[in-house]
């Protein structure tokens, strides 16, 4: 009574639209335990959906008579001829586990006879990779996560009620859920029509939004599964997989005439980043039927302890097969808060006939329309092709009506009036924040540690710059953003006022301005951040920057001009004044301790001024191409992808005499090539930055003009591929230079192997930098360290004039 109850509301809760009617039923075992993400399809075709974690499943026909396949790793394929009548038809299935026989080998035996058949796959590996030169399909997503327990204590009642969470029992953390068209055409172009997205929950969690991430495909050598690891996972039909797994043939079966094998993959060594479990191999084609495979925390994972992967394949023409779902489910212990959860794929309605018009492969990998997330129940409960669980449906039903009662505009103003309260302590740490829906205002404070500075030059100092931000229909936005600085003992006031606008998000096109007075770092590359500067100053009697005046006006302009090239221009006028310490203030007392001047390369206190005042037009021009640019749109503007290949970028810089009583005359260019994130499979990853400059023209410059570099003095740094470790701040180049960096992550291919480093999941790094120009020759650094999320520690070596220093150097932060 109880299941037909639960087949019940399964069926009622997929309304069919005008015209069709609903097959539904629940999928089972001998036993009459669930068959989970079993494949339903209609025979001969691809339109399908999959059942539950509950086995139930749901599918919109037409009335008539169809044959329909169930099918799911494990079990032994049921075909049924099934008549859709009415509006609502039920139909229950129970599959029967396969029996697979065991082969008998014929003597001598050397190896297990899958040896064979997986080098039988091997061999048509890359065929199968590429046999389908393009297609278009639907695709369903759904994902959640269970906390099932939390340690005693840590998670009250108050915070359970305000998570909607039951202590007592398994409580949903997150849902989300998503269709999509998904195109595809080789060699590797894709683009993804997002039609509905749902979520509700904490959206940190292990979890896949678009089909292109869900895209398991065993016939690459290699696996990347986002989020999972840094490193990928090794195909048991690689090219080189003999050198990872052992291979046991655990039995055949027919399925559709065909024989089926099924395979054990054991890896030879469980740390490397491998799979266990099953793949069925189908005999003489050698492609992938099914496969049943996991991987374990030994591999190095991230966010989850055990992923299993289930894999089904379906014919979508006389002798191709595609996916037709994947499931992933998993589980996981974070500081004694258990949780596990799934994932599913659904593939449906593949079209390999699809003939795409010409540039549509432009760049574009998603397309997310604002009307996606619009979508309302209704909807969903008319197109949702999987139906959802008991528990799922309570917390959708919970979090609509959470929804509907918080989008009231009494409760959004109160909620607005309570968000946008002063809070003194977090505005010492993270500043403020105030926002206005109706006016799609945000105004930002930063925060107290940032305004109130110290440094020897204009003692104490207080520098306000909040920032207003306006935003508008499709993306487009302005911001404009005051700065108001006094120091207290040089008596300069400072005021000045960027400005920004975003008029064309999907070309990143901007207009953009600066004008005012400012007291500016003399590296325009940055060197040590205020409050650390501000520390060292009052309690060691150390100051770092070397500052001077500006009076300014600036105005440019930036836009994607054709894929993957960004072309930037602005002019600047600027009267630059060197200024001199005027306060010697400390919190200890230092009697034989002097602050250096803020000349930096004299460190007498009455060193003479850097330069003479001097006003400068200078122009600005920069371009930058990536190479095959990939991107998301949404209705805010677009998401660049991380690209597969090098950027490059081409800076020039003038400084124009005599026009404004311009003192400056010279030509300055560089070009830099670089790549943030080159993906090495196991061996983790890359990052690399070569940058070659030169001064063409120097008939009249001042150290503002100077080329600079990214250095650092201190015990902390912050990662950057264009970051040394030990270069003094104020290095700088007035002709040629050479700039090199070269940074790698292994991310745990070496720690992985030591038992006691093996849990803590380190990423080791190696490094180098390298600088040579006039004043710099042959200043050269290399470096090793470890990092974990948010924390990393560096040890290097410096060469510089035919001496070796050597140091360490930490990161902190998020």
């Amino acid at each position: 009574m109880i299941k037909s109850l639960i087949v019940f509301f399964a069926v009622i809760l997929a309304k069919p639209v005008f015209g069709q009617s609903v097959l539904a039923g629940r999928v089972t075992d001998s036993q009459g335990n669930a068959a989970a993400f079993t494949s339903v399809y209609i025979n001969g075709t691809t339109q399908g959906t999959s059942a539950n974690p509950n086995g139930y499943y749901s599918l919109k026909l037409k009335p008539g008579k169809y044959v329909i396949n169930y099918r799911f790793v494990g079990f032994k394929q049921q075909t049924d001829e099934v008549e859709v009548t009415g509006n609502y038809n039920t139909h229950n299935v129970t599959l029967v586990y396969e029996d697979y026989q065991p082969k008998q080998n014929t003597p001598p035996v050397t190896e297990d006879a899958a040896f064979d058949i997986i080098r039988n796959a091997i061999k048509k590996r890359d065929y199968y990779l590429k046999e389908i030169n393009a297609y278009s399909c639907d695709v369903y997503i759904r994902g959640t996560q269970k906390l099932i327990s939390a340690p005693k204590g840590m998670l009250s009642r108050g915070v359970a009620r305000q998570l909607q969470l039951n202590l007592s029992a398994k409580s949903i953390l997150y849902m989300s859920e998503s269709a999509s068209h998904f195109n595809f055409e080789q060699p590797g172009n894709y683009k993804e029509v997002m039609v509905s997205s749902k979520a509700t929950g904490n959206y940190n969690a292990f979890n896949f939004d678009r089909a292109a991430n869900l895209q398991v495909n065993f016939y690459k050598n290699m696996l990347d599964i986002e989020g999972l690891n840094q490193r990928g996972f090794i195909s048991p039909i690689a090219d080189d997989a003999l050198k990872y797994y052992t291979y046991k043939l655990l039995g055949s079966t027919t399925e559709n005439g065909k024989v089926v094998n099924k395979i054990q993959v054991t890896p030879i060594d469980d740390r490397e980043p491998v799979f266990k479990g099953n793949i069925y191999i189908v005999e003489n084609d050698w492609r992938i039927y099914a496969a049943h495979l996991y991987v374990t925390g030994k591999s190095n994972l991230n966010f989850v302890d055990t992923l299993n992967i289930n894999q089904q394949y379906l014919p979508v023409s006389a002798d191709k097969w595609q996916p037709s779902s994947v499931s992933f489910t998993y589980s996981g212990n974070v500081l004694g808060f258990r949780y596990n959860g799934y994932i599913l794929g659904t593939f449906s309605n593949y079209n390999l006939d699809t003939k795409f018009p010409p540039h549509f492969f432009n760049g574009e990998t998603m397309r997310i329309a604002d009307i996606t997330v619009k979508r309302d129940s209704v909807y969903w409960s008319q197109n949702r092709p999987v139906p959802l669980t008991f528990d799922e449906q309570r917390i959708y039903n919970l979090k609509d009506s959470l929804v509907a009662a918080h989008s009231k505009p009494a409760y959004l103003d109160s909620a607005e009036r309570a968000n946008n309260k002063f809070s003194p302590l977090s505005y010492v740490f993270f500043g403020d924040t105030v926002k206005h829906r109706h006016k799609n205002e945000v105004i930002t404070v930063n925060p107290l540690y940032d305004v109130v500075q110290y440094n020897p030059i204009e003692g104490w100092v207080v520098d306000l710059k909040p920032t207003y931000t306006k935003s508008m229909d499709v993306g487009k936005a302005y911001t404009i953003s005051p700065e108001l600085r006094y120091g207290f003992d040089n008596k300069i006031v400072s005021l000045n006022t960027g400005f920004n606008y975003r008029y064309d998000p999907e070309h990143e096109g901007a207009f953009y301005g600066k004008v005012g007075t400012g007291i500016l770092d003399l590296n325009n590359e940055g060197t040590v951040g205020p409050f650390l500067n501000s520390f060292n100053a009052l309690y060691f009697k150390s100051n770092d920057l070397k500052l001077y005046r500006s009076k300014f006006l600036m105005a440019g302009t930036q836009r994607e001009v054709a894929r993957g090239l960004l072309l930037d221009g602005n002019l600047e006028y600027a009267r630059r004044t060197a200024l001199q310490n005027q306060s010697s203030r400390t919190v200890r007392s230092f009697p034989d301790k002097e602050f250096n001047s803020n000349n930096p390369f004299i460190t007498a206190v009455n060193a003479p001024l850097l330069f003479e005042e001097n006003d400068a037009l200078t122009l600005k021009l920069s371009g930058t191409y990536t190479f095959d640019e990939e991107y998301t749109t949404t209705p805010g503007g677009r998401v660049y992808d991380q690209s597969k290949y090098p950027k490059i970028k081409v800076n020039y810089r003038k400084g124009i005499k005599g026009i404004f009583s311009s003192d400056v005359d010279y030509d300055y260019a560089d070009v830099q090539i670089y790549h943030d994130h080159i993906n090495l499979g196991i061996y983790g990853f890359s990052a690399f930055q070569v940058t070659a400059g030169n001064f063409f023209n120097s008939n009249a410059l001042s150290y503002p003009d100077y080329k600079w570099f990214k250095g650092n003095q201190g015990i902390t740094f912050t990662p950057g591929i264009s970051q040394f470790h030990f270069l003094p701040y104020y290095t700088y180049s007035q002709s040629s230079f050479l700039e090199a960096h070269y940074e790698h992550n292994f991310a745990g291919y070496l720690f992985n192997n030591i038992a006691g480093l093996r849990k803590l999941k380190l990423e080791e790094i190696i490094g180098g930098n390298f600088l040579t120009q006039k004043n710099t020759p042959n200043y050269g650094e290399i470096y090793v360290g470890v990092q974990r999320f948010f924390f990393r520690i560096d040890y290097g070596f410096v060469y510089r004039r035919g001496h070796i220093d050597q140091g360490i150097k930490l990161y902190f932060g998020i």
